[in-house]
């Protein structure tokens, strides 16, 4: 039984990781005109190829460093996380709204027409979206729990460093 395991784990790091990460790579692409989280499901791809791949590795490290940046200044006050918090209820309240399918007004862009029903509504938009607005959901926790104490110590040490300051001009003042 350990060595099924085992043989199973040595298969899935190279063999089953490498599928999954290409499965990914093209559900994430078909997602980006469909709803749902096409960037996130395309990047998880794009890191599960990074362990096999430079050219993966080489486009995911830019990308881990903007998301923690992002992440970093979308929690650095409270309007902002109330402003990610508004969002990921919009997208959620989409999903609803996408899974109730409601009748919509006929209408034609740029020679394509839409309606009277919802393009990908149903109960399988209405879950792509609500499963983007549950990774948003975790996204912001995430963000919160991990650089929220990061934002809430820089501003203290530039309100002790202002402090000093004026602690130091009012003993030359008083000298």
């Amino acid at each position: 039984m350990i060595t099924m395991l085992l043989r199973l784990r040595v298969w899935f790091n190279r063999t089953g990781s490498e599928t999954v990460g290409w499965l990914l790579v093209v559900i994430g692409i078909l997602m980006m005109i469909m709803p749902g989280p096409g960037m996130i499901t395309l990047v998880a791809g794009v890191a599960l190829l990074s362990r096999h791949y430079e050219w993966a590795q080489l486009i995911l490290d830019p990308l881990h460093r903007k998301a923690a940046e992002g992440m970093r200044l979308g929690v650095a006050t409270i309007p902002r996380i109330l402003v990610s918090a508004l969002g990921v209820a919009a997208v959620a309240a989409v999903g609803v709204v996408w899974w109730m399918s409601p009748q919509i007004p006929v209408f034609t862009i740029w020679g394509v027409t839409f309606g009277p029903a919802l393009p990908a509504g149903g109960w399988l938009g209405g879950v792509g979206i609500l499963f983007s607005a549950s990774l948003g959901a975790a996204a912001l926790i995430y963000s919160i729990v991990k650089y929220r104490p990061e934002a809430k110590a820089a501003r203290k040490a530039k309100s002790d460093q202002g402090k000093s300051d004026q602690d130091k001009a009012e003993l030359v003042e008083s000298s």
